[in-house]
Order: structure tokens, then sequence, then C-alpha cells
């Protein structure tokens, strides 16, 4: 029996696009006119916050405040729609080389899951984008209000998976200790350096790109038992 896979989202199947994430908050900040250089500085600060439930004009509205100005209604409309742009934007950035591997995978009999550490406008854009058909199961910590690593969204996977976390591979970049998380929750972590080498201490599994997947997990030859190593991989 295949194993299920569960993928992490930014900096695993697609860059993140920091630089530009930064760079639109600024923009946000002139906007609801207040320091861009400030408002970068709040929405690296509240990224726990964010994550597991402010909406998209309340993180506007939360975090102009915290800098002491009171936006109008425009100003966060303007800003919000900003927002929106960049997270739909940052999912087209799917290449066809990543989806040819999930397709390659789903066909070889894997259930595949996303669970990502994502903000409301991430989660609202994601049925757009080309990856939504890919994947059986979806977690957003926005939606869930938990997020990585707290085992407890890894085990809630699992189970929309149908399915005990150890019969799971998770495969992550690293970011916000999301490979121990998961291997704290029972599943086997795999990391990924493709997008970006989030995690180096990780002594783990690693892959250089998700198109190693599918020989690492079996190929066409049957699929690893539950436990059972998935390969090795170096720093």
């Amino acid at each position: 029996m295949r194993r299920p896979l569960v993928f992490d989202l930014f900096h695993t199947l697609l860059d993140g696009a920091d630089d530009e994430r930064d760079r639109m908050i600024g923009e946000m900040a002139v906007a609801i006119e207040v320091p861009p250089l400030a408002l970068v500085a709040a929405y690296h600060a509240s990224w726990r916050e964010r994550l597991v439930g402010w909406g998209v004009e309340e993180t506007i509205r939360v975090l102009a405040r915290r800098l002491g100005h009171d936006p109008t209604d425009a100003q966060v409309s303007r800003a919000a729609t900003l927002r929106r742009s960049f997270a739909r934007r940052t999912l087209d950035t799917a290449t066809d080389a990543t989806l040819t591997v999930l397709d390659r995978l789903r066909a070889e009999g894997h259930r595949l899951a996303l669970l990502s550490n994502a903000t409301a406008e991430s989660a609202a854009a994601w049925p757009r984008s080309r990856l939504a058909s890919r994947f059986d199961v979806v977690v957003f910590s926005c939606e869930v209000g938990l997020a990585k690593p707290d085992p407890e969204i890894y085990r809630r996977t699992a189970a929309r998976l149908g399915v005990e976390p150890a019969a799971c591979v998770f495969v992550g970049d690293g970011a916000d200790g999301e490979l121990d998380g998961a291997e704290a929750a029972g599943m086997t972590a795999l990391r990924t350096t493709e997008h970006k080498d989030t995690d180096p201490s990780w002594n783990g599994p690693v892959i250089g790109g998700l198109g190693d997947l599918p020989a690492l997990l079996g190929g066409a030859g049957g699929g690893r038992a539950a436990g059972e190593p998935v390969g090795s991989g170096g720093h």
C-alpha cells in the first residue's frame, strides 16, 4: 500500500517569495499611511496570530493600530487588495514540473494532503490555483486555529486522510519547526531544499527537489510500509 504524503506549501511546492512579500507589505503601508519598515516588522512579529485566525482586513487594522494609526475603510480596502493579489500571484508560481511530480505520485497510488501555515488570503486563493486539484485533503492553519509544529495539526491531517500519523510521510522545507513537529506526531519527515535551505540543522532524510520523490518512495515497485525508512540524505 502506498503511503499518504503530506506536503508543506511555501518553499516546498513553490517559492514563498519572501522578498516580494516584504515589498508588498511596504506598499500596504503606504496605502494605510504608516511607515513601511514599521509595518514589515509588525507583520513578522505577528506571524502566529495571523496564521491561526486573523482575516485580511483584521490584520491590517490591528497592525495599523499597533503603529498608532486608525486607517479608513478605503485605506484598508486598498491594502487588502494588494495582499490578496500577492497571494494569488504566489500560488500561480507552481511550476509544471511540480505539478507533474504530484500527478505521478497520485497515479502511483499515493494520497496527497496539503498542510500549510497560511493566512486567510492564501486559503481563499487556493481553490483557483493549479495545485488545488492535486490534493485529497487540505489543512490551513488559519482555518483550524492551529499551526505547525503543534502535533495536533498533523494528527488532524492524518485523520482527514483516514490513517494514523505513522502511515504518513511529511515533506517540507523545515520552516516553523515543521519537521520536528511531524516526527513528534508520529509521521516520517523528509526535508526538501529545492526552494530554500531553511533548516540545515535537520539530520533526517533530505531531497534536493520534489522530482526525487517517486524513486525515493519506491518508484513503480510498491510503497514502503508505515515506519519503514523512506531513504536517506545528507548535508
